[in-house]
């Protein structure tokens, strides 16, 4: 496992960083070699790994596993919060009453709160609160001085601590003369109100864990094995290995990811593609783990088991994005890091202007409206503002079909204005399909066709697996063939019953002596249509014509007029020959093309771009599309493509069409649009919050803020930001 060091993961600080000093440190902390145990990291800082729970040295949050697993986990963090509030709630509502009660009850004298055992009574109920309800807070408070970086649990502990310890100096040395009111209620209510935030954040995420979670939980729980001996047997998913051969049986899941050796059904994929038709399965064709078989069997070949099945990698990939961090955080982590060591000091010169020039008694002034600044300032909000709507906004895109890898590229995606698209497998489907057959006179289609694909069965060319399975499709028997031979750069031939057959390019059949001109002109006609035609010749007569296309997808034009409505510069990049992609780029109104461009050179073409100036995104599957899609600002691969695309790729269209581009865009501004507002009511909160807090309207019209209603403001910050960012997970897309 490699190991990085904190200053590292906090590259974008300046050297003025508050967590400087933390940066000196490792962050992985006790990690196993091998990696088997599990990793525990931090939501808002995951530069924090460790092999056991704990809490965050920068955040004070709690660690939480990277890997999630299918079973349903305790949230021990989530039950000892939950525990604390409640206890913390019924002791701190009778406290709340009786101190507001001198307030709303008529008839109540309001001297009785001076009573000694009114007195007492209050710190009864205040000090389990405190000390055992807020102890969380005042561990991270220890931990945030320790590793010298200031944070939210610093001003809680300090503004509780002050409440409580000064209402205890104040009862307990009643010699002193110190004859002013105690502040324990305040310090009960505001454990009990930072506690129920912590109850709604650590809700939410475990939300978004449980939502990856049935994504798992989709996968059967068992396979049925196909023994050596043909003997068959249920065995766990878990025990599936490389290679096993499986059945599946009508109604079933698919178990893992493999091919299909042998059988046809349909298969509903909808789970992954969002694709509501079923897909027609034949042997060869591959077949994905989790989602259901329609009523005929099947045989398969296991492929990809455990944590390599898409599924597996579509929870992990959503996991790994939900944990990293927007470069746009950037602004919330430095104001952070600066914001808490000014608060404090705000709050010490707030305490001596009360203590210089307030009203009597002052001591009680400067204390009640320091405590009253370090709570409402409490940055929890600013904290959670961007980690939350990230892990709801790559929660929804998953539901989609549209998996982000990290939240740059989720950042990134709206501010794309340059798209290129691959041509091969991106435009079309990747799948080269039998056309036409052209006979020339005194052939017939079909023996034509019977020849030439028997022909084609000992090629491995995938335009002659086409031809190959178009003759299938019509039902026609197959020959064998002998002295097959392939020309380079010409076509292939051969004898099928006795006759002699070739297929290829006009230079073969003039090789034989054949005159292809009166084939000529249909042959550029079907060229025009994108189609790739090739010349048949049966023996020693020119036959006919017989063409293959890659069919355009059904949605590539609806997407790309989508795409040009929101002002994208449409580039087609393709290795294929100019003709066949000028057809292509006229059907689907693309101005911007090139064509024969080399695999390496791919790259070079997205940094020309980004040269000038432009913000590039490159859509591609394969594995030639891949230096390119690490190249382009963000990298998006089809689902349906290669593995190294879609390790290159910031962005993975699981169903693999445009129409995913499109989506992916609408996320990103929902998303960011998302993060904006939280970022703007938690920076406005504290704004406005500090100087009210502070007491600045006393003067002028009297007006404090309590203690207890600036924390009760605190949490509200936070819930509103949590609200807000989960209205993402139904953001229409």
């Amino acid at each position: 496992m490699q190991h990085h060091s904190a200053h590292e993961d906090h590259s974008h600080h300046g050297d003025n960083c508050p967590h400087k000093q933390a940066q000196q440190k490792p962050v992985n902390q006790n990690l196993p070699a091998d990696g088997a145990s599990i990793i525990y990291t931090c939501p808002m800082h995951p530069q924090i790994r460790q092999n056991k729970p704990g809490n965050c040295p920068i955040c004070g949050m709690a660690l939480e596993p990277e890997t999630i697993s299918a079973e349903d986990e305790t949230d021990h963090e989530l039950n000892d919060m939950t525990r604390r509030f409640w206890v913390s709630a019924v002791l701190s509502a009778p406290l709340a009453m009786m101190v507001m009660g001198t307030h709303f009850i008529p008839g109540l004298p309001h001297g009785w709160l001076e009573l000694p055992w009114a007195r007492w009574l209050q710190m009864a109920l205040a000090t389990p609160v405190v000390l055992w309800g807020g102890w969380p807070f005042f561990v991270r408070a220890y931990d945030s001085i320790k590793h010298r970086s200031l944070n939210m649990f610093t001003l809680i502990a300090l503004g509780v601590g002050v409440a409580y310890f000064y209402s205890l100096i104040v009862m307990l040395l009643p010699e002193s003369g110190l004859r002013l009111d105690l502040y324990f209620e305040a310090a009960a209510v505001i454990t009990a109100l930072v506690l129920l935030g912590q109850v709604l954040e650590l809700k939410a995420r475990a939300q978004a864990r449980n939502a990856m979670r049935a994504l798992l939980d989709l996968a059967p729980k068992m396979a049925r094995i196909i023994r050596a001996d043909s003997s068959e047997a249920d065995i766990l998913i878990s025990e599936v290995q490389h290679g096993d051969l499986l059945r599946v049986r009508p109604g079933e899941k698919v178990p893992v990811d493999g091919v299909v050796v042998e059988g046809k059904s349909s298969v509903d994929q909808s789970m992954l593609t969002g694709e509501s038709l079923p897909v027609e399965k034949n042997p060869g064709d591959k077949v994905t783990g989790a989602t259901l078989n329609g009523t005929g069997g099947f045989t398969m070949r296991a492929e990809r088991v455990g944590s390599e099945t898409m599924l597996a990698q579509i929870v992990e990939m959503v996991s790994k994005a939900q944990r990293t961090r927007a470069p746009i955080q950037r602004l919330a982590d430095e104001v952070s890091g600066y914001f808490v060591p000014v608060v404090i000091a705000i709050a010490v010169l707030t305490a001596a202007a009360w203590w210089l020039w307030g009203p009597e008694p002052k001591l009680a002034y400067a204390i009640v409206n320091a405590v009253a600044v370090l709570i409402i300032a409490c940055p929890c909000a600013l904290g959670l503002a961007t980690p939350m709507s990230i892990i709801a906004g790559t929660g929804r895109g998953a539901r989609e079909g549209v998996l982000i890898k990290n939240a740059e590229a989720l950042e990134m995606m709206e501010r794309i204005d340059t798209l290129i698209i691959d041509k091969t497998g991106t435009l079309t489907e990747g799948k080269p399909k039998l056309m036409e057959i052209l006979p020339a006179a005194g052939f017939e289609s079909d023996e034509v066709l019977k020849l030439i694909a028997s022909l084609e069965k000992a090629s491995e060319h995938p335009l002659a697996a086409a031809i190959v399975k178009g003759a299938q499709e019509k039902n026609i028997t197959l020959s064998t063939v002998i002295d097959f031979a392939s020309v380079t750069g010409k076509g292939v031939m051969g004898t099928i019953d006795g006759r002699k057959v070739a297929l290829g390019n006009a230079a073969l059949l003039t090789s034989f002596g054949i005159d292809s001109a009166p084939l000529t002109e249909s042959a550029n006609q079907l060229r025009s249509k994108g189609q790739t035609a090739m010349f048949a010749a049966i023996d020693g007569k020119a036959a006919g014509i017989i063409s293959v296309a890659d069919p355009i997808k059904a949605t590539t034009a609806d997407a790309l007029r989508q795409l040009k409505a929101e002002g994208l510069h449409i580039v087609m990049l393709t290795g294929d020959s100019k003709a066949t992609a000028m057809a292509v780029a006229q059907q689907l109104e693309i101005e911007d093309v090139q064509a024969e461009v080399l695999p390496d050179h791919k790259s070079e073409v997205v940094r020309q771009l980004q040269a000038q100036g432009r913000k590039v995104a490159m859509a591609g599957d394969g594995v030639n599309d891949a230096p390119a899609l690490a190249q382009a600002q963000v990298g998006i691969a089809m689902g349906t493509g290669t593995d190294v695309a879609m390790e290159s790729a910031g962005v993975t269209l699981v169903k693999g069409d445009l129409l995913g581009i499109v989506r992916a865009r609408q996320l990103s501004r929902a998303t960011m649009r998302n993060i904006r507002q939280n970022l703007f009511f938690a920076f406005i909160y504290n704004a406005l919050g500090v100087p009210l807090a502070a007491g600045v309207l006393y003067p002028f019209f009297g007006i404090l803020l309590s203690p207890i209603i600036a924390s009760a403001a605190m949490a509200l910050s936070s819930v509103s930001v949590i609200i807000n960012s989960l209205r993402l997970r139904s953001v229409k897309l």
